[in-house]
């Protein structure tokens, strides 16, 4: 007996088979039609639905260039379930290389949105209530924001053991509970009952290689957990990664020019030396330390700070005497997978 067909926006998706489907989101200010593209991959046998997003926020780019790659894995041919893939949902921010959409809201503060509100809250309305309604688990690409950097890491509501242990098969170099934003499609999305993963990695307006291979390796981990795609054939290097347990930033307590001596993925111990700003005469030198000790998951790209500006993301992890050795071998092993599956392309 053959699967039912998956039907989506007034279309028909057979089993089987794969097609893309816009849906009508509103126009912009010259009356081009502006829709939220979606591209569902139907399999031939049945197995979770799972949803992969990006550009919710339009200048976060890098998960754009991993559902690409994504959508071009051979493996996808012996898919199990249903994949819907959205590149590009925030597509008003994603044309103006914005974070925000044209009334200089947040999307992802808008959540669960409102079919009669304003343009954010139509779009979060359309996004959560035909897209993100029809998933099993979703899982939401970031980037850091504009001038700053994340080490790639993995999100997660606390408190839920089976979403832990998807983080875990991710496998991004760190995994953390964090608290759920308000209006944040991660708390929207468990109103309705739908997991989250949300992975953070690379800068905006920027493609960083490592940051796209660790998010394609994860994505095809998640669903090889869940069964809708076959084991890997050879092995591979698998690394454990660290789980935090909290996490803070560290602000600059004057403007200036900002040198930094750590980047992401090094450790840090309490009070030791982050960086400095200094005046622009060279009269002072004030020196950033370590609140405490831990990982840098994220840091600032601007040398030029104002007072209270956040210049280095430190996250506690549990082990903290293996988290150096570790994420060397992380950087090792992403090093020597060459990212493809036996009977895929390599990317």
């Amino acid at each position: 007996m053959s699967r039912v067909a998956f039907h989506f926006g007034g279309e028909v998706v057979e089993a089987g088979t794969r097609r893309s489907v816009d849906l009508p989101i509103g126009t912009l200010t010259d009356h081009t039609p502006v829709r939220l593209p979606v591209h569902i991959v139907h399999g031939r046998r049945a197995g979770p639905t799972v949803l992969v997003c990006a550009a919710i926020h339009g200048d976060e780019i890098v998960g754009v260039e991993i559902i690409r790659r994504l959508l071009g894995q051979a493996a996808l041919g012996q898919l199990r379930g249903t994949l819907m893939a959205v590149p590009i949902v925030n597509a008003f921010g994603f044309l103006g290389r914005s974070r925000y959409l044209p009334d200089r809201r947040d999307l992802n503060r808008c959540f669960p949105g409102n079919e009669n509100g304003s343009l954010a809250s139509r779009l979060a309305n359309t996004f959560l209530s035909q897209v993100v309604a029809r998933a099993d688990l979703a899982i939401d690409l970031h980037s850091a924001a504009v001038h700053r950097t994340n080490l790639p890491q993995i999100r997660i509501n606390p408190n839920q053991r089976k979403v832990r242990d998807l983080a875990v098969a991710f496998g991004a170099p760190v995994f953390m509970a964090s608290r759920v934003l308000e209006g944040s499609l991660r708390e929207a999305a468990a109103e309705i009952g739908v997991d989250t993963l949300l992975y953070e990695a690379g800068e905006a307006l920027r493609f960083d290689e490592p940051s796209v291979r660790v998010g394609l390796r994860g994505i095809l981990r998640v669903m090889r957990s869940l069964e809708m795609l076959p084991a890997r054939s050879r092995r591979t290097v698998r690394v454990e990664p660290l789980e935090g347990s909290g996490s803070q930033w560290v602000r600059a307590d004057h403007g200036g020019l900002f040198r930094g001596f750590k980047g992401c993925g090094d450790t840090v111990e309490s009070g030791e030396l982050l960086g400095v700003v200094s005046d622009p005469f060279g009269a002072t030198d004030l020196d950033i330390v370590a609140p405490s000790a831990g990982l840098v998951i994220g840091r600032t790209q601007l040398p030029l700070v104002h007072q209270g500006d956040a210049l280095f993301h430190i996250a506690s992890v549990r082990r903290p005497d293996v988290a150096g050795e570790r994420i060397e071998a992380y950087d090792a092993a992403l090093q020597q997978d060459p990212m493809f599956d036996d009977d895929d392309e390599i990317i």
